[in-house]
């Protein structure tokens, strides 16, 4: 039996809160391709089990298994890395706002062997340019505030953490590293103020 029996819905960002236009959802069952609006929100129609694929320009492609029970289905692509990644997603107007895009810095696992460093204060201080690691603390240079703490917000996994984490974190146990700073953080309100440091985790990845 082909028949679509329920519809689901959706949105599709980057670094977690960007939002990403005219990407392309492929429903595996029948074929149909659907398109991401402005705000990067979709809608199709599709079979119980079913698969759904998403491409852009410039990222990678994902595909997501539905259950029975999914209504709702909530996608991160991940930028290519280096600047063609960003020109591509900018090019064909996956991104419309240039500025979010460019306030972020990335690094993969699979780009950059992260095992070949004795800790994650080694990894981001090498590698982020103007990102500095005080104590344990990561901070993001031009996101200071008047008083109080200069450190940066640290998720790991779409969790808050301390920035002690870091400390506890094997760095071959790590598959991405994003540094949000500027208007990209904003999503996190006073607690991104300072930018914030998304880390995804080899296992955390395979949970989703």
């Amino acid at each position: 039996m082909n028949a679509q029996d329920r519809s689901i819905q959706g949105k599709v960002t980057t670094f977690e809160n960007i939002p990403l236009s005219g990407v392309e959802i492929q429903v595996k069952s029948t074929k149909q391709i659907v398109k991401t609006d402005t705000l990067g929100s979709f809608s199709v129609a599709c079979n119980n089990n079913d698969k759904l694929s998403f491409f852009a320009h410039g990222f990678n492609k994902q595909n997501v298994k539905l259950k029975e029970n999914t209504k709702f289905v909530a996608v991160n692509l991940h930028l290519k890395p280096g600047e063609e990644g960003k020109a591509l997603a900018i090019g064909y107007g996956h991104v419309l706002d240039e500025d979010k895009l460019n306030a972020v810095s990335s690094l993969r696992d699979d780009h950059d062997n992260f095992s070949n460093y004795t800790d994650m204060y080694e990894l981001i201080r090498g590698k982020f340019s103007g990102v500095q690691v005080i104590g344990d603390e990561v901070i993001i240079r031009g996101n200071n505030t008047m008083g109080g703490s200069n450190a940066a917000l640290i998720v790991v996994d779409g969790i808050e953490r301390e920035g002690s984490i870091l400390g506890m974190l094997p760095p071959n146990t790590v598959k991405s590293i994003d540094i949000l700073k500027d208007g990209s953080s904003a999503i996190y309100g006073s607690r991104g103020a300072n930018g914030v440091v998304l880390i995804e985790t080899k296992s955390g990845d395979e949970n989703k």
